[in-house]
């Protein structure tokens, strides 16, 4: 999955052709034969017509495996990595690549502040060196790399600063239990007055709500790991109780108690920033020219 915070390094380094403009030489009697056009590095895709060159996507990959390797993970059961790491090379460039286009630039001189800081973070330019040969990576290539990861990171931050940090949501409580039969007995109780709460303590099968008289707190749409009791709470006002509602857990009850614009919990308001970013990169990719050269 995409990372919102934080992002690794996810390009190899780039292997520069030679451009270096020669000097004119000046006109003779002696016919110079025209210079052959450099051949084209093989891309491994072509996004908005720019390549990701295929040298890139196979150091990147080589980082992952060695990544892997190291936490004891056995390749064979990553699946089609290769293409999780494509994409995710493809997604840094839709980012990077809206940064631009919004006047956003990296100049030299922050790329050069960043990498002495990871050096002296790590102990010093020899343990840097070191690290960068055994990741695969020249310092041009790491600056390469590193300047279009801090234009992603620019994107991102602007997608998720949209996401405002309060939402409407609804603080309720349920019971759950895995018979249909006791669940009707419960939903009788209740319409002739019985507690909400001490049902919930005596009969609820979800013992991380139980305790609390089934208080399941604030949510937001979204955010509740049981769809089908968020979308019957959101259905219903303050004081109301719900019809029975089967899930994969068994069945509930819910009451709302209160609902309204209310502060998101970090980690809701940080799902939904995740999922703002993955919405938009759907969105660009479906937008964009994007095409794969080579089967990863």
């Amino acid at each position: 999955m995409r990372t919102l915070y934080g992002f690794t390094l996810l390009a190899a380094s780039i292997l520069l052709a030679g451009c270096a403009s020669l000097p004119f030489a000046p006109p003779t009697a002696t016919a110079i034969p025209p210079t052959s056009s450099p051949t084209p590095e093989p891309a491994a895709a072509l996004v908005n017509g720019t390549a990701i060159l295929l040298a890139d996507l196979e150091q990147e990959v080589a980082r992952y495996e060695a990544a892997q390797l190291s936490l004891g993970i056995d390749l064979a059961t990553l699946g089609d990595y290769r293409a999780v790491v494509l994409n995710a090379l493809i997604d840094r460039r839709l980012l990077a690549d809206a940064a631009r286009s919004a006047g956003d630039s990296v100049e030299p001189v922050e790329v050069e502040a960043r990498i002495e800081a990871l050096a002296a973070e790590m102990g010093g330019s020899d343990v840097m060196g070191a690290w960068l040969a055994a990741n695969g990576y020249s310092l041009e290539g790491l600056k390469t790399s590193l300047g279009e990861e801090i234009l992603a990171a620019l994107t991102v931050q602007r997608i998720a600063d949209e996401v405002p940090a309060t939402a409407e949501q609804v603080h309720a409580r349920h019971i759950l239990v895995a018979d249909a039969a006791l669940a009707e007995d419960l939903q009788s109780q209740l319409a002739g007055g019985a507690d909400f709460a001490t049902l919930a303590q005596t009969y609820s099968l979800d013992l991380s709500t139980r305790i609390a008289g089934g208080d399941l707190g604030w949510f937001a749409p979204g955010t509740l790991t049981t769809p089908e009791v968020e979308a019957a709470a959101f259905a219903l006002q303050p004081g109301e109780i719900s019809a029975i509602v089967q899930s994969a857990l068994g069945y509930h009850l819910i009451e709302v108690l209160e609902r309204g614009d209310h502060a998101l919990n970090p980690e809701a308001w940080r799902r939904l920033r995740q999922e703002a970013v993955d919405d938009w990169l759907t969105d660009q990719r479906s937008r964009a020219a994007i095409e794969i050269v080579i089967t990863p």
